[in-house]
């Protein structure tokens, strides 16, 4: 006898999941500017789905949906350039995906506009990445709470969900804080909440078939302008000291690295 447990929210609905991907630069990429080093250079670049949104937020999306029913949506502001990346998180498993389509000039544009499209579809869970790997900035997911007037949760690494009440963990200094929180609310994800997932043959040839729909952006005024940007100091040579030289270790600790 077969039974099928399906995950329903507190209206009886099946649970909505919305999953928030971004693009970034490969890990390896080299990092240049131009235009008198106020625009980033993406010659050479190559780019991938950042990975705290792929292995994180969008594998534990899945596999709630594995283990209790469901559907995901994947969701990106970007241009077609981004398709690729998108055409990704439904070979992992997303049900299907929409990409605003605007170049977003910072992280409260885009949050504003995936709020602006979620507000009324109703979703359980909002799921981002803990940060992306290139700006590192971590804002999306509370812009995206505060516009909904949702709670958020930032860098969970567990969550469990029942249907009406939802179990998170996040560590802290010391730690384990566990939340628990009913109603839709939104969550960053952050290591250990899953584990990467590869796409195999099945899920790349299904990804081809799945709808990715695209959307007109919301009205919406950029507030940041970029100066310029700049590369970090090169790292110096690594200085030897001898063990038992410990007057001269804590007076390059605190001359040269000023760290005491």
């Amino acid at each position: 006898m077969y039974y099928n447990h399906i995950l329903y929210n507190s209206k009886g609905s099946v649970m909505k999941l919305l999953v928030c991907i971004s693009k970034t630069p490969e890990t390896t990429s080299k990092i240049s500017f131009v235009n008198d080093n106020s625009e980033f250079n993406t010659e050479g670049i190559s780019y991938i789905m950042n990975p705290y949104d792929e292995w994180y937020a969008l594998v534990r999306a899945i596999e709630l949906k594995e283990q209790h029913g469901g559907t995901i949506t994947a969701i990106n502001v970007g241009t077609s350039a981004n398709d690729v990346i998108i055409r990704k998180a439904l070979a992992i498993g997303a049900d299907d995906a929409v990409r605003i389509d605007t170049d977003p000039s910072d992280a409260r544009e885009a949050a504003e506009q995936i709020a602006n499209y979620a507000k009324d579809k109703e979703f359980d869970i909002i799921l981002t990445g803990k940060e992306t790997i290139d700006y590192s900035g971590a804002e999306v997911g509370s812009m995206i709470g505060a516009a909904l007037d949702l709670p958020f949760i930032s860098l969970a690494s567990k969550l469990d969900h029942d249907g009406s009440v939802a179990v998170l963990e996040r560590d802290i200094e010391g730690g384990v804080e566990v939340i628990e929180v009913t109603g839709p609310f939104v969550v960053s994800a952050s290591k250990g909440m899953a584990e990467q997932r590869i796409p195999n043959m099945r899920g790349i040839m299904m990804a081809k078939r799945k709808p990715l729909e695209v959307i007109a952006a919301a009205e919406s005024e950029s507030l940041v302008s970029t100066v310029s940007y700049s590369l970090p100091d090169e790292k110096g040579g690594v200085k030897m000291i001898d063990p038992d030289n410990m007057d001269e270790l804590v007076r390059l600790l605190h001359e040269e690295a000023k760290v005491i």
